[in-house]
């Protein structure tokens, strides 16, 4: 299994939208996808029909018994997607409560991967929707993936989230052995404005190595592919914003060695 986590300590910036659409397309190639809603506002577990205020059982019970993880639990809380070849671990409004909990209690930074851990035959990609600040739910995240998304709305403010992302990142790295690879994605982008178009430069003069050099417009198909619960692939496959990511998926697979999905 190979693990994504999209996160940026700013929110609005597109991360649920960049990982379903990220999803979708690697289902569409065959692939078993796993996604993992870890923010507490559970936009990506609403995406697909459920509700967060009412689910029983989410991502919360993974965090219940002190870090461990009982063997069976992850697979039980798996709900179905809008495609057969994706799977949702949910989230609930019961994850806001973690940050509270977690002061004294060792191990719960490790829970996501141990959970995926009893995953990993079952599915070849899993994708982590991280929240937008940093906490336990965010450093589950980065601990868990192999490769991290970082995507920027293409205004001045966000620029600003981005730095404190990057700050998180080097703090996370200095107590792994490897350092986690990172792609930051420019998205929402409008050519018509001054703000898109000077958020560009800033982003490719201060992150060349990290940059991802093309970008995801602005496209109401994958605001449309949302309100039908559909991956922005299945909606409409020929838009401009899916058209993006699968130029973004090719670029993050090649960064691992991948050719092809299919």
């Amino acid at each position: 299994m190979r693990v994504w986590a999209v996160a940026n300590q700013k929110g609005g910036v597109g991360k649920t939208t960049t990982s379903i659409a990220l999803a979708g397309l690697l289902a569409d190639a065959g692939k078993r996808v796993l996604l993992v809603d870890l923010d507490p506002h559970g936009s990506m577990t609403s995406y697909f029909g459920h509700d967060p205020d009412a689910l029983e059982h989410s991502c919360f019970d993974l965090f219940l018994d002190h870090g461990q993880v009982a063997e069976g639990l992850p697979a039980s809380l798996l709900l179905p997607t809008s495609h057969e070849r994706m799977a949702l671990l949910p989230s609930s409004t019961a994850l806001a409560t973690l940050e509270r909990q977690s002061p004294g209690q060792s191990g719960l930074g490790l829970v996501i991967a141990k959970s995926l851990a009893q995953l990993w035959q079952q599915y070849d990609f899993a994708i982590i929707d991280s929240p937008p600040l940093l906490g336990v739910l965010m450093v589950n995240a980065l601990a868990a993936c192999q490769q991290l998304v970082i995507p920027v709305q293409t205004e001045f403010l966000a620029v600003k989230g981005l730095e404190r992302m990057v700050s998180t990142l080097q703090m996370i790295n200095r107590s792994r052995k490897q350092a986690l690879p990172y792609s930051i994605v420019p998205t929402l982008f409008d050519r018509r404005t001054q703000a898109s178009l000077q958020t560009l430069r800033t982003l490719r003069n201060a992150y060349p190595e990290h940059l991802w050099p093309a970008y995801i417009p602005v496209d109401t198909r994958l605001r449309d592919a949302s309100r039908a619960g559909q991956t922005p692939s299945q909606f409409d496959a020929k838009s401009r914003g899916v058209i993006a990511y699968r130029a973004l998926l090719k670029h993050l697979l090649s960064q691992q060695g991948v050719t092809q999905v299919a």
